[in-house]
């Protein structure tokens, strides 16, 4: 009889001993879900901190960038008419109408385009000057400029058949207006003696051609990160059939020609 009390404290011991060893491998177990699960939302929390810091650095950097012109783009202020353009059909119209005693309205000249070009000798030994070109260009115009090369090659000035020698860009429609209303009335109004545009510089077709001697007339060009001042060609093309109709049209718009 104790023999049989012995044999069953044993089996109890040892069956007590089997579900301890079945508790401490189910709470092994446990450990090692909870361990691999709080891994797994440790990377995903890291993953979406790292995609939310990408993410305002990329609006950062997209605020500070300066805006370019999208393919198709044509205007900066994309909600608004430009103001140039309300002024044409509110006055220029009329009043040049008048003064030539057109019947349509359509005869009235308009303006078609507005070329800006850069020409930079300095590219000839250094291309890299026509990085700082370029994007002075694009702040002032608002569009993406392209770069114009030698059609031919010249041993005096050392250049080559295809060589960058400086930066152009072709502003219509809407961005265009908008750069001419920021020349007439914020850009001229800052060149040194300022006495007036020449009245002559047309080319008998309708088109007129001035020329700036500094860049730094513009406000957005920051003058602390000018390397060198540089002039550039302002071409405005017309439907004008003649230089009278075409200075008619731009004297109306407040183009501020000499006296």
């Amino acid at each position: 009889m104790a023999a049989a009390k012995v044999k069953d404290k044993a089996e109890e011991v040892k069956e007590s001993k089997a579900k301890a060893k079945e508790d401490d491998s189910g709470d092994a177990e446990a450990q090692i879900k909870a361990k691999a699960k709080a891994k797994t939302e440790a990377k995903k929390t890291a993953a979406d901190a790292n995609r939310a810091k990408a993410k305002r650095s990329k609006d950062e950097a997209a605020a500070s960038a300066l805006k370019i012109a999208a393919p198709g783009e044509t205007r900066s202020s994309p909600s608004k008419t430009p103001r140039l353009l309300t002024f044409y059909k509110e006055k220029v119209v009329p009043a040049v109408s008048k003064e030539f005693q057109f019947k349509n309205p359509m005869q009235v000249p308009r303006l078609t385009k507005v070329v800006v070009n850069c020409a930079v000798k300095e590219a000839v030994a250094n291309p890299k000057v026509l990085d700082g070109t370029l994007e002075e260009i694009m702040s002032i115009t608002g569009q993406k400029a392209v770069l114009t090369r030698a059609k031919k090659s010249i041993a005096t000035f050392k250049v080559r058949k295809g060589l960058a020698v400086g930066v152009q860009v072709t502003l219509r429609r809407a961005r265009m207006y908008e750069f001419l209303d920021r020349l007439m009335n914020v850009a001229l109004p800052r060149v040194r003696d300022f006495k007036g545009l020449n009245p002559k510089s047309f080319d008998g077709r309708g088109n007129y051609s001035m020329g700036i001697r500094e860049q730094i007339i513009f406000p957005e060009i920051n003058y602390d990160r000018v390397d060198k001042v540089r002039g550039m060609t302002v071409t405005i093309g017309t439907t004008a059939k003649n230089n009278e109709h075409a200075r008619a049209v731009l004297a109306a718009f407040g183009m501020p020609f000499r006296k």
